[in-house]
């Protein structure tokens, strides 16, 4: 890649460069630079090194890459050495000079006051690694791997130096990121400098006290873990806080105003608003470690997660199923905007719901849990969101952005939603364009109309929302939320007219938050202007989860499962009346109402199945079903034709067109229309009369879930009536509406073994 790499600087950063460069064969010839002769000659003597010197032009002759890496006010007068070699002749104009200082703009500035003009080939960078010890014998050449670089590209370098570099950092194992430099160092400044500026401070002021032998003695671990970068060389940040003075300083600021804050509410016993800070600090950090170090929605290409599921033909026993995705949605949503405190029970803590809590969170509300399915949510009204200070982030939830559109739309602040990859794929100008009927502002990506999304407040508008009339051209629930949760800030009535019957959770809670609803048929409206009222919510069983199970029981043999206390929302049944069309052996007991929601205990036993066409009436009632619906067809005796469903093609995948895929690599015969599927069903009639599924009707092999979790857990099911193993790819995102999944399926005799895909 090089002929000749020279490293100015053989401490901990240097070193280790110098050693990858050697271990992965980057450079034809590698030679260093070191005051510290003792580093010099061992380097030499043990084949690291091809020459070094304390002197740099001894050794810089022919050198294409030179890499900086000393003290960060030591750099000008590295320049001038490099600039006198120049003028020498000994390295050509267009040589590549990087660094890895953790400041840039005082680079960039050293470099004009040497230079003049800058060099073609300057490339400053910073490589976010380090190790508790330093120094040359502290080396290591996997430092950087899997560690970010960020290089600031300049409008004077040639695009090739950049590519060079690039190309070096991710032989090494780093992965390279742009960013301009005076944002490196605001960054930086936050998140390393003011960081080991406060471990100093912390250890200094302890260190001063009488009793400071006991204060060191009995330190906990929290402690230890926050000073232990005070353990780090004193002159090189000596030299990084005076080079990166006035943002460290504006960080300073920052942060001593959020100490005054914590400290009036210690002295004022304000238990709510402590909480809210505490608990915001807890689930940001967690939400971001989640991100940044699982990234399970960041990066498709990094999800390796599956199930090896082994064929059983028998499921038994009594189970409950986690709270009901879509309430759990609403009740954080309502709860945040209601007046007064509200208590949430069977809470999903599933990724979605939870990408929901905190984007409220992100917007000043005070929410304590989720503690088993528990949630406290300290209201702010209807008018008392603040803006986030980043864009919200929503995982791989269409509910949350969808829904959050339509209430952002009528906030006084701009505001910007966006998710993973697959989310920022989906439709989004289906909420978008009826919003701008409304005279909401917002700003979709791309040709497609997809997130992310920007939306501008009603303080820059300068006018509130207006009512108005929408006729939907498809039957879909997020979309008929957006528009009322929109109408609540909106001047006069805003009424939205369905062609289908759909999802009425939103209207049931606004109702029992105390907003007045009107129902006319398929025609819902809202007048706006009205308040929420923070009571009581308990969240139902998740019937498109519970689904799993109804048709684990039905397509497999000997089977009696029961499912206690699922919702049986009218809205949401049309699972169950399709099962029933196909001949499913399903009775409901125990029916009651909880929050609002009827309830009741589904018991479903081995069923002889046969194929139907489906009723178009039912489809929008079924809609998150059909995955594997379509499994129950496969195992029915017939034909089953689906139409009227091309909002399956628009989830968090083509459902349509993915699970046809997978169901002729396990052996069936389907056909996918524009707005449907046919399927083969395998089944076959028992000659006594009983129900017989004891027959394979699906081969094994390998399904690809295109990380989408309905797709995931559906090919699970079909395990119970496969003849060989079924492996499933991409099965992370099963957490986004089921976590602990695979774990209930094991529990009433299937036999899942999760492989996370760690080394």
């Amino acid at each position: 890649m090089f002929k000749q790499v020279c490293v100015i600087g053989l401490g901990l950063i240097g070193a280790s460069f110098a050693q990858a460069i050697k271990d992965n064969g980057l450079s034809e010839r590698l030679v260093a630079v070191d005051r510290h002769t003792p580093s010099i000659t061992e380097a030499v003597e043990h084949g690291l090194l091809d020459a070094g010197s304390a002197c740099l032009q001894d050794v810089i002759d022919g050198s294409d890459l030179i890499i900086i890496a000393v003290p960060v006010q030591a750099v000008q007068a590295v320049f001038i050495d490099i600039k006198q070699a120049m003028d020498q002749g000994q390295i050509d104009a267009d040589c590549i000079l990087t660094d890895v200082c953790s400041t840039k703009v005082n680079i960039i500035e050293a470099a004009k006051a040497v230079f003049g003009a800058l060099p073609l080939g300057l490339v400053p960078a910073h490589p976010i690694a380090g190790a508790e010890n330093s120094g040359y014998h502290a080396r290591r050449a996997n430092l950087f791997v899997n560690h970010s670089v960020i290089v600031c590209e300049l409008p004077s370098t040639s695009s090739t130096a950049v590519a060079k570099l690039r190309l070096l950092w991710e032989s090494m194992g780093a992965n390279v990121m742009s960013m301009a430099a005076d944002h490196h160092d605001r960054i930086l400044a936050h998140t390393s400098h003011l960081p080991h500026l406060l471990a100093f401070n912390l250890v200094e002021q302890l260190a001063s006290h009488d009793d400071n032998l006991d204060m060191f003695r009995y330190a906990a671990g929290g402690f230890r873990d926050f000073t232990r970068i005070a353990a780090s060389d004193p002159k090189m940040w000596h030299d990084i806080f005076f080079a990166n003075q006035r943002a460290i300083v504006s960080a300073l600021d920052e942060y001593g105003a959020y100490l005054q804050t914590m400290r009036q509410l210690i002295i004022d016993q304000d238990s709510t608003a402590l909480m809210g800070l505490l608990g915001r600090a807890q689930a940001a950090r967690r939400h971001f470690g989640h991100m940044l170090a699982s990234t399970p929605y960041t990066d498709t290409s990094a999800m390796s997660a599956s199930y090896n599921i082994t064929p059983s033909n028998t499921v038994s026993g009594t189970i409950a199923i986690p709270g009901d995705k879509s309430i759990s949605h609403r009740s954080i949503m309502l709860g945040s905007l209601a007046t007064g405190v509200t208590h949430v029970t069977g809470f999903l803590e599933g990724e979605d719901a939870l990408a929901t809590l905190q984007a409220f969170r992100d917007m000043g509300v005070t929410i304590e849990g989720p503690d088993n399915g528990n949630l406290t949510i300290h209201g702010v009204g209807m008018n008392g969101l603040k803006p986030s200070k980043t864009p919200l982030y929503m995982g791989n939830s269409g509910t949350s952005m969808r829904l959050l559109s339509g209430i952002l739309a009528a906030q006084s602040f701009d505001s910007v939603l966006t998710g993973d990859t697959s989310l920022n794929k989906r439709p989004m100008e289906r909420v978008a364009a009826p919003l701008r009927s409304m005279g909401a502002v917002i700003q979709s990506t791309g040709h497609s109309g997809t997130a992310p999304l920007s939306i501008t407040g009603r303080d820059t508008v300068g006018k509130p929302l207006q009512g108005t009339e929408y006729d939907m051209p498809v039957a879909s629930a997020q979309v008929k939320s957006c528009l009322l949760l929109a109408g609540l800030w909106a001047e006069g009535t805003t009424t939205v007219t369905q062609p289908e019957v759909s999802r009425d959770h939103t209207e049931r809670m606004l109702s029992a938050f105390g907003y007045p609803v009107t129902v006319e048929g398929n025609r819902i409206s809202v007048t706006g202007g009205g308040s929420l009222q923070g009571g009581d919510i308990a969240v139902p069983a998740d019937i498109s989860s519970a689904a799993f199970f109804m048709v684990a029981a039905a397509i497999s043999q000997n089977s009696e499962l029961t499912l206690t206390q699922v919702g049986i929302n009218p809205t949401r049944t049309g699972v169950i009346d399709i099962l029933k069309l196909m001949n499913a052996d399903i009775s409901l007991s125990n029916e009651t109402h909880v929050g609002g929601e009827p309830v009741a205990d589904i018991t479903i036993r081995s069923s002889k199945l046969v194929g139907i066409e489906i009723p178009e009436h039912l489809v929008p009632l079924a809609i998150d079903e059909f995955p594997v619906l379509f499994v129950a067809a496969s195992c029915a005796k017939g034909r089953t034709v689906l139409t009227g469903a091309k909002e399956l093609r628009v989830k968090e995948s083509d459902r349509i067109a993915v699970m046809a895929e997978g169901l002729q690599t396990l052996g069936i015969d389907c056909t996918v229309t524009d707005d449907g599927l046919i399927i083969e069903g395998k089944g076959v009639a028992s000659e006594s009369g009983d129900v017989n599924n004891s027959q394979p009707v699906f081969g094994g092999g390998h399904i690809v879930s295109h990380h989408d979790h309905r797709i995931a857990m559906s090919f699970s099911i079909a395990s119970l009536r496969a003849s060989e193993q079924i492996t499933i790819e991409g099965t992370e995102t099963v957490n986004t509406s089921f976590p602990g999944f695979a774990e209930l399926a094991n529990q009433i005799g299937m036999s899942i073994d999760v492989d996370t895909g760690a080394e």
